[in-house]
């Protein structure tokens, strides 16, 4: 795991000296403290292969596999293909049994190795054969060329723009600007999109003219042109026809590949240990893989309802590992700050804090660790989905159910805590007019399109852009075609909600401690069959991860697979009413933030006031806006 940074010009103006090529890679040092390195190449230096443009690749190492061998930036025999790269490739012995059958000669024992060789081969193909968490620049001499790719379901960062014929690059936001002359001027429609989803999504980013390269998406720029493909497609249209026998066997297959690819490492390895199902069947599978103890590792709180350290305890103990469970007491104070710099962009995820805490504990003992993310999205295990279900029975009873909601509103409470039964059941009522994706999305946003438009200063909406924030999650959902909403909730979040919010949150708290995070629920190769499951082999009473509980059901203590789920999460709602009560109102209010021009005065007010005396929760809206002022201080008026 790694950090990279780099850039590709033609015109001299546009160049970028080393001096600047190695602040791009300095300020990455957090991702690799292990090594450094730069590449660096002005056209008159590239002579053999005639007048080609300048190129400069930076990288900071992290070593995982090979550790005397790895140094990046690496070359082909003849230094017509460089390239720097961030991840892991998981089948990179496979791949090069088969490159030296085909006459490539490795010098290292590293996967980055297997890049060079396998472009010689494949050219901007080459993506399509790795499985694997990456973000990677190629350099392409011969063909005066910058190639960037990003794996399949986003589990790296990249992030790129293009002035003129110049291209810069980085695994962060940071690494771009560091570069003198790039704008940070911000784009409202990213505004508009973060307090949608509270992040924002691919491929904007939040200043105008720099992009996020979309996930399963590579690059290619000349200096005149730019082309962004997409190399991964499955079919999310397509439902297989297989017995629930047969899924279970080929689960098994999947996953268990998927843990044993991903135990390959020179260094101390883990896993994070919640409690729940997915991080728990992990660490079954890597029981069953390894002859070693398996390290597992947890993360407590004093609030009982943030608490999971029972569940992973028991977990820990019915497998038998050498487990580690750390009590903390989150300090908002003293994480905000690290939090505003670590995540570049506006990001109001919460439960960051406590994967910073759990990411950070388990650095002092493994430098990587396997996780749980995806289970939830493959095999339907968010609470959500029930809801989305008991729509569709509503919107199969035509008016005549939406009539109904629309009379059962008006007995159900407008305010009230924003988890309550009540408040739920009243929000369900609310959006069962609406079309099953527009109806997800006000479900699942942190402003909806109603309390977007009350909080909008009249300036702001008029520089918004005609582009609704639908529209993203919307593209997504459509790719499912005629299957059931189910299936369109969970496959939408897949490729938006996963990458865009899950993935960041781990990258970024993992990597500011060094640590590597590796998740098996993601290989591509199970992600393909989960999508193609139907939903029957998925939910079953009211219940998500059927599939799962039916294939390793017996290899978790029964209580496990029947406990709610509980998020990862931190009280924002007390501590907005008590220890960050001032920051908050100061903040907020503030003449510095006022000034802006994004928000309505009185609207702000009223969150604050409507918090404060217990009449609703907006602690999620409220630290969406903390953080957005917070982050336009560090960022944009330093």
């Amino acid at each position: 795991m790694c950090g990279i940074a780099g850039a590709f010009w033609v015109s001299p103006e546009n160049e970028v000296s080393e001096e600047v090529l190695r602040r791009m890679t300095d300020s990455l040092s957090h991702r690799g403290p292990d090594d450094s390195g730069v590449y660096h190449r002005s056209p008159r230096d590239l002579q053999p292969y005639g007048l080609v443009p300048g190129i400069g690749l930076g990288h900071r190492r992290l070593s995982i596999i090979d550790l005397s061998g790895g140094h990046q930036p690496l070359a082909n025999e003849d230094q017509s293909v460089w390239t720097v790269f961030n991840g892991e490739i998981f089948n990179y012995k496979s791949l090069r049994a088969r490159l030296e059958g085909a006459g490539h000669t490795f010098q290292t024992h590293s996967d980055t190795e297997a890049i060079v060789h396998l472009y010689e081969d494949e050219g901007p193909e080459l993506f399509s054969h790795f499985n694997g968490m990456f973000a990677i620049a190629i350099w392409d001499a011969r063909h005066r060329r910058i190639v960037l790719g990003r794996d399949r379901l986003g589990q790296k960062p990249l992030y790129y723009t293009i002035q003129g014929d110049r291209l810069l690059f980085g695994s962060e936001l940071k690494a771009i600007l560091q570069v003198p002359g790039v704008s940070r001027e911000i784009d409202p429609g990213a505004i508009d999109a973060y307090l949608t989803y509270q992040y924002v999504p691919h491929p904007q980013c939040i200043f105008r003219g720099i992009h996020k390269l979309p996930p399963g998406h590579y690059l290619t720029f000349d200096g005149k042109q730019l082309t962004v493909k997409n190399y991964w497609k499955p079919d999310f249209s397509n439902e297989i026809n297989i017995s629930l026998e047969a899924a279970k066997q080929e689960l098994i297959r999947l996953f268990t590949d998927s843990v044993r690819l991903r135990l390959q490492a020179d260094v101390p390895l883990g896993a994070f240990l919640s409690g729940g199902i997915d991080s728990s069947l992990v660490v079954a599978t890597m029981k069953k893989l390894t002859d070693q103890k398996v390290k597992t590792f947890s993360i407590g709180f004093p609030q009982k309802e943030y608490d999971e350290t029972s569940y992973a305890r028991q977990v820990a103990m019915h497998l038998g590992t050498e487990h580690h469970e750390f009590q903390v007491t989150p300090d908002a104070l003293e994480m905000l700050p690290k939090l505003i710099h670590h995540y570049d962009e506006p990001f109001a995820d919460s439960s960051a804090i406590p994967t910073w805490y759990v990411a950070q504990r388990t650095r002092e003992h493994v430098t990587v660790a396997l996780s749980g993310d995806g289970g939830d999205e493959l095999f339907a295990g968010y609470d959500r989905y029930r809801a989305v279900r008991l729509a569709a029975l509503v919107d199969m009873l035509g008016p005549v159910g939406r009539f109904g909601s629309k009379v059962g509103m008006k007995f159900l409470p407008a305010g009230g805590p924003q988890k309550s039964r009540l408040r739920r059941a009243r929000r369900f009522a609310e959006a069962i007019a609406m079309t099953p994706g527009r109806r997800y999305l006000d479900w699942i946003s942190i402003f909806n399109e109603t309390r977007r438009s009350e909080l909008y200063a009249d300036e702001f909406v008029e520089k918004l852009p005609d582009v609704d924030p639908y529209a993203f999650l919307n593209s997504a959902w459509k790719r499912v075609g005629k299957r059931d909403v189910m299936t369109a909730a969970s496959l939408a979040d897949l490729t938006t909600y996963l990458p865009c919010d899950l993935n960041t949150k781990v990258d970024i708290a993992s990597m500011a401690h060094a640590l590597e995070c590796r998740q098996p629920f993601l290989d591509y190769r199970l992600a393909e069959f989960a999508i193609r499951l139907p939903s029957k082999w998925k939910w079953r009473m009211g219940r998500g991860k059927f599939l799962l509980k039916h294939a390793f059901g017996d290899q978790l203590p029964p209580n496990i697979w029947k406990r709610r789920k509980m998020g990862f999460g931190v009280p924002l709602n007390t501590w907005f009413r008590n220890q960050l009560r001032g920051l908050l109102h100061d903040t907020l209010l503030s003449e510095t933030a006022m000034s802006r021009g994004y928000f309505r005065r009185d609207t702000v007010e009223m969150l604050l006031k409507e918090h404060d005396q217990n009449q609703f929760d907006h602690s999620a809206r409220l630290w969406a806006l903390l953080v957005l002022e917070l982050w336009h201080r560090e960022w944009v008026d330093a």
